[in-house]
């Protein structure tokens, strides 16, 4: 029987993560392509439209989008939707979650050593915490609250969308070679997931 409901588990520690992945990009792709298909089908000759045209469409547009963010003319118009909704209550909240946990996994506003290992005081415990604030810019409203030594370290937690940010002094940290994005997912599985390093070319 116990090996009958390990097999089981093993199983379903396979296929679920494959399936809601699947699920997870057909929903997308479907939702973008049965909304963008009538404008183009519109837009163009309804015998020039083929299946996938929408998807298409829908990527090159973020790719514009992104390549034109980067210019100051253009980017004051792609954060304009952003602060529109930051002013909605109720929206602003969901808006706010969504887009910091997007920065978070893209790397976005994170420096090169911003993972890091932060020990406890009067302890040989260390947890891992991601730097998104230092201490002395004037300019942010959270910087200017610490002092020039210190650091705003995120610490996520296991198995939960959430976790805490403490301000700590540089020296309670040490940095270590990883990405924000691998560091939230060795975080959020526990450190009980399969992920390997990647060798050295």
């Amino acid at each position: 029987m116990k090996i009958l409901l390990r097999s089981l588990f093993k199983g379903l520690g396979i296929i679920l993560p494959l399936v809601i992945t699947i699920e997870l990009l057909r929903w997308l792709l479907v939702t973008v392509e049965t909304r963008l298909a009538p404008v183009l089908a519109t837009i163009l000759h309804p015998d020039w439209y083929l299946p996938g045209m929408a998807i298409a469409f829908f990527v090159l547009v973020c790719i514009v989008i992104g390549f034109s963010s980067q210019w100051r003319s253009f980017s004051w118009l792609w954060a304009l939707p952003g602060k529109i909704m930051m002013k909605i209550p109720g929206a602003s909240q969901i808006y706010g979650i969504m887009q910091e946990f997007m920065e978070v996994m893209s790397g976005k506003n994170f420096a090169d050593e911003s993972v890091v290992l932060v020990k406890l005081p009067q302890s040989d415990v260390e947890l891992i915490g991601i730097v998104t604030k230092k201490g002395g810019i004037k300019e942010d409203r959270m910087s200017s609250l610490m002092d020039e030594e210190q650091l705003a370290v995120f610490l996520p937690m296991a198995y939960n969308i959430g976790g805490y940010t403490i301000i700590v002094p540089r020296s309670c940290t040490r940095n270590i070679d990883m990405k924000p994005a691998e560091a939230l997912q060795l975080v959020l599985s526990g450190g009980l997931g399969s992920s390997k390093t990647t060798p050295d070319p």
